[in-house]
């Protein structure tokens, strides 16, 4: 069974029909399938052509807008507002869209269809397909477009971090990298899609500079998330450039030590060797006169890098 359908006249009102026609007697008729539904592929085949029904039927889909005989096939994505489930990872809609009819197929819960479903109960439903099609992107879009203005925000907050040295790698930089990565993987064709949209011939002449606009908004979106990408790869490599420094600073200053203090172990394991004829054996000052040379030659050593700019 759809999860709702409504008969919906030019002047937005909407009635539940009690028929089961594709079409009904208002402008036009707006069905709403969950995938999972049992019922759904038969219902296709009856009603719909074969295309469209296994457009509609398919498990992944990717945004698409194509013209099919007197219809448009078109597939868009949404901003994932699930509880428990992260935005980016993208909800779709799968829709088969005439002058008289509009199916909607959603695979998990798509909070800008139920906008327009609960239009439809306050009787403020989209007057025509080409209107319902229109609202459906601007509720989209207007999502994307929060969701990418707060990564943008994000990332200016990784960027100013920079500026403190002491400020380590923030933990959800690889994250957001990944959020950038997936919504572009989406919002690249979607852009495409509805740039077709815009000229499509089912869409009328005046509902073309509406949807010219969302496809721009979408572009600048996808643009936005290029210049994001990049700018978190310039984060990334700026906090690994800094653990190398350190890390290389912290391997010179070991190093220097092991220059100082090489050649003292070299001593003590020169007047440590338990063998007859060693100096000093017999005096008690021997040990305390071998401390100060060893204390007088780390100085030296010390003075000697020092002077050359090692340290």
């Amino acid at each position: 069974m759809p999860i709702c359908v409504f008969d919906i006249a030019e002047d937005g009102s909407a009635t539940v029909p009690v028929t089961d026609s594709l079409t009904g007697p208002a402008r036009y008729r707006w069905w709403h399938f969950d995938l999972s539904d049992p019922q759904l592929a038969p219902w296709c085949a009856t009603h719909l052509p074969a295309v469209p029904a296994g457009a509609l039927m398919q498990p992944e889909t990717r945004p698409r807008c194509d013209t099919y005989e007197n219809g448009l096939i078109l597939n868009l994505r949404g901003m994932n507002l699930n509880a428990g489930q992260p935005a980016e990872e993208m909800v779709s809609v799968r829709m088969w869209v005439t002058d008289a009819a509009v199916v909607t197929v959603r695979m998990r819960r798509v909070f800008a269809i139920d906008e327009i479903r609960q239009s439809a109960v306050a009787q403020m439903a989209p007057p025509t397909p080409a209107a319902f099609v229109t609202t459906l992107v601007t509720h989209l879009t207007t999502r994307i477009q929060t969701e990418v203005a707060s990564i943008s925000a994000l990332t200016e907050f990784f960027e100013a971090d920079l500026e403190d040295e002491t400020t380590a790698i923030p933990s959800e930089l690889p994250r957001t990298r990944r959020r950038v990565i997936r919504l572009r993987r989406y919002l690249d064709p979607q852009r495409a899609a509805l740039n077709s949209l815009a000229k499509a011939a089912l869409i009328p002449e005046d509902d073309h500079p509406a949807l010219r606009e969302l496809a721009n908004r979408t572009t600048m979106s996808v643009e936005e998330l290029d210049a994001q990408r990049d700018r978190l790869i310039a984060v990334q490599d700026d906090h690994d450039l800094d653990v190398a420094r350190k890390q290389a600073r912290h391997s010179y200053l070991i190093s220097v030590g092991a220059g100082i203090f090489l050649p003292i172990s070299f001593l003590t394991g020169l007047f440590g060797v338990n063998i007859g004829g060693m100096p000093g054996i017999q005096s008690p000052w021997a040990f305390t006169v071998l401390c100060l040379a060893m204390v007088a030659l780390a100085a030296a050593l010390i003075v000697i890098i020092r002077r050359r700019n090692w340290l």
